[in-house]
Formats: C-alpha cells, sequence, structure tokens
C-alpha cells in the first residue's frame, strides 16, 4: 500500500520575496510605490508626513495579526459591520388562498370508511400497552424476580477512611 505525506501546517504562507510573504510585500511595495510617486508632485515636507503614514499604514497591515488573523482581515471584517444593516426582520410570506370547495361532513367520512382500514384493535393494543400494570399474555414476558439474597449480593456496604459507610456495587471480574 502506498503512503503519502499529509502536509502539517496548512495555514502557514510560504515565503516568496526574501523574509516576507507575497501578502506583507505587496502591503509593503504599494505605499512604497505610492510615496514614490508622490515625492515628485508633494513639497518635501508634505511628502516626508504622507510616506511615513502611508509606510507605517503599509507596515502594520503587513506584519501585525489580532487575534490570530492579519490586521487586514480585521479591518475588513469592521467595515462589512459599519457598512451593512443590522436589523433583520422575519416576515411572514404571503400566501393567496384560492377558494377550495370543501365537500360535506356525511361525504368525507364515507370516503374515509372505503380508505382506511379498521385500526380498533391496535389502538387497544396501544391503549393495554401504555395503561396496564399486568403483562398482556403471549406479547410481553413477566420479568424475573430476583430474591432478597441474589440482590444483596451484589451490593456491598463499604467504609472510607474517614468512617462514612457507603454502598457500592460489587462486580465480580471473572
Amino acid at each position: 500500500m502506498a503512503q503519502f505525506t499529509v502536509p502539517q501546517f496548512i495555514d502557514f504562507e510560504s515565503k516568496i520575496v526574501g523574509p516576507l510573504t507575497l501578502k506583507q510585500f505587496a502591503f509593503i511595495a504599494l505605499p512604497a510605490l505610492i510615496c514614490f510617486f508622490l515625492f515628485f508632485v508633494l513639497n518635501i515636507v508634505v511628502w516626508i508626513l504622507v510616506a511615513i503614514v502611508l509606510l507605517s499604514v503599509g507596515a502594520t497591515f503587513a506584519f501585525i495579526k489580532i487575534g490570530g488573523r492579519p490586521l487586514y482581515m480585521v479591518a475588513l471584517y469592521g467595515l462589512k459591520f459599519f457598512w451593512e444593516p443590522k436589523l433583520f426582520l422575519w416576515r411572514r410570506p404571503l400566501v393567496l388562498h384560492e377558494a377550495i370547495a370543501i365537500p360535506s361532513v356525511e361525504h368525507t367520512r364515507q370516503n374515509l370508511k372505503d380508505i382506511v382500514p379498521d385500526f380498533s384493535k391496535v389502538g387497544k393494543l396501544f391503549q393495554d400497552l401504555t395503561t396496564t400494570k399486568n403483562p398482556i399474555p403471549k406479547r410481553e414476558k413477566t420479568p424475573p424476580r430476583k430474591s432478597i439474597k441474589e440482590i444483596q449480593e451484589q451490593y456491598q456496604v463499604l467504609r472510607r477512611i474517614t468512617g462514612e459507610r457507603e454502598v457500592a456495587r460489587r462486580i465480580d471480574y471473572r
């Protein structure tokens, strides 16, 4: 029979770009690319402030995990929570009722007598099974009666270290 190795760490992402995964590299590279283009557009002081904010946001999304989940997933769940409605109302579906001709009671009884077999014996048996204390002959077996000596042999009185008495069931493994 052939043996196959089962992967153990399936939630582990492989390192593709140096010590970074592909997602981490994307979260670092995208703000760096934006900062590169903004360097040519903005004043140097404004560019430094924007670059610090963009790179720090990218680094936090790349490396910080909350509760074992990456920060970008937590942020997506938060946006989803604030964006979607929170009030769920159940409304009974509208059902249009059509007018149905109802047959008379006598007509219905006559049809049921033709279709349904006679269950009076089954009903009486069920009532006897649920209400009587005596066994129904040929249907139930009487439970075997045990003598008091046999019952006493099954249990044994033990005394604990503290002096308390306890009754325990005795089990012989023979």
